[in-house]
């Protein structure tokens, strides 16, 4: 796997900004108004554009959601000196560079899934988290295919917002690549308002992803982890309850 173009600089010293602060505070403000609506409600359950139920409803208005937040990153980006392709880094040139970032986020997968899940257990959140999972889980064919383009685009979304253009802000601003880890890692936590005090687990698995990113100079893996982790979920949960 190539991986000549990496997520931060390898000297701390080095890492440079790509974005005004008013940028970023533009980047953040629709992930947190989103979040806060999200625990207010737990989910968007109220959400009812036309011709479409809640669940539909909420799928298209998160995708959207998920797609003006990377242009919104791109036009902040797009004059200066790194691209979309090179926030992401890495390349799949060949097949197996391909399946070898696979591997590495389905073992993301396996550590993510017990230290996520026995956090939110510690926590005692788990019904609330049950009951908002089961209200958004899809029911019919047309809703798991639109849950599955949610999962991929949030798989590609969040990982550029989060691990790449967060984790290279919040490094420049503290001239640490830790920090920037350690921040953006929080910042998705917070994203997830309709976790409750369980945004201690999301933000965990933040971390870990955002440890992935670094250790591969690449969003590559994480991406793959993200998408595949979301996507059988989607797909287990609904054979469930068919």
């Amino acid at each position: 796997m190539s991986s000549s173009t990496s997520v931060v600089p390898s000297d701390d010293s080095s890492i440079g900004s790509i974005a005004p602060w008013w940028h970023t505070v533009l980047v953040l403000l629709p992930i947190a108004v989103a979040s806060i609506a999200s625990a207010y409600q737990q989910g968007l359950p109220n959400l009812n554009l036309p011709g479409l139920n809640h669940r539909l409803s909420g799928y298209v208005t998160v995708i959207i959601l998920e797609w003006i937040i990377v242009l919104v990153v791109w036009l902040g980006i797009r004059h200066r000196v790194i691209s979309i392709g090179s926030l992401v880094g890495g390349s799949w040139s060949t097949p197996r560079a391909f399946f070898r970032d696979l591997g590495f986020g389905i073992g993301l997968i396996i550590i993510v899934v017990p230290v996520v899940n026995g956090v939110i257990h510690l926590l005692g959140n788990t019904a609330r988290i049950q009951g908002t999972l089961v209200a958004v889980t899809p029911k019919t064919l047309l809703e798991l295919f639109v849950w599955l383009v949610l999962n991929a685009s949030a798989a590609f979304g969040e990982e550029l917002v989060f691990r790449g253009y967060l984790m290279r802000q919040f490094s420049a601003w503290t001239g640490s690549r830790a920090f920037g880890l350690v921040l953006q890692g929080v910042a998705f936590g917070f994203a997830h308002g309709y976790y409750g005090k369980a945004m201690l687990g999301i933000m965990i698995h933040g971390w870990l992803l955002g440890l992935l990113a670094w250790w591969r100079k690449s969003l590559r893996p994480g991406m793959l982890a993200h998408g595949v982790q979301d996507a059988l979920g989607g797909i287990v949960a609904f054979l469930m309850l068919r």
